[in-house]
């Protein structure tokens, strides 16, 4: 798939099928506006069933960054005091396949606890990336994902909705997601 063809599908909010995380990095960084500075959040996800059996699910959303998100930034920029960025490690899953918006600030149905990834760079030094895996202790059919800065409540970084994921007692997701920020070129 062409770089051009796959900038389309995320603008609109398409997941390019067949392609990686890093694909899709690649092809918005080889396709954005000169002088334009982005963020792109992208979500993959690993299927752990009780059994033992690990399922990769591979890039399941490009994700919108919130409005919320975007204002703890500048908050945070002004003053430590208002939030830190560090904060922003909170993986939420839920059943609610309401078409994500940028001016979201929950998940649709929350389902189980929230986990506390762990937090690092991505493959290069411009993306972060937090990876948390969530259990689940009742059936599910989960098609949502969010980041926030807290256990419950919270601000929400992204939203993610994706093709459903059904969990049994025992099974669990690992969630990757990354924010990739691009400087202006």
């Amino acid at each position: 798939m062409n770089a051009v063809l796959i900038r389309k599908m995320v603008e609109q909010g398409s997941c390019p099928p067949g392609c990686t995380a890093a694909e899709v990095v690649s092809a918005l960084a080889e396709t954005r506006a000169k002088n334009s500075f982005e963020m792109w959040g992208l979500l993959s996800a690993k299927k752990k069933h009780a059994s033992g059996l690990i399922e990769p699910l591979g890039l399941v959303s490009v994700c919108l960054v919130t409005t919320a998100f975007a204002d703890y930034l500048v908050d945070a920029l002004q003053d430590s005091t208002n939030g830190t960025m560090d904060a922003f490690s909170w993986h939420a899953m839920g059943t609610d396949s309401t078409a994500e918006s940028n001016t979201d600030t929950t998940l649709g149905t929350e389902v189980e606890s929230r986990t506390d990834g762990t937090q690092t760079e991505g493959s290069s030094t411009n993306i972060y990336q937090t990876v948390g895996t969530i259990s689940a202790t009742a059936s599910h059919s989960i098609v949502e994902h969010g980041i926030f800065t807290a256990s419950s409540g919270g601000t929400l970084l992204d939203r993610s909705v994706f093709s459903a994921i059904s969990l049994t007692n025992g099974d669990s997701i690992e969630f990757t997601y990354e924010l990739t920020v691009n400087a202006e070129t």
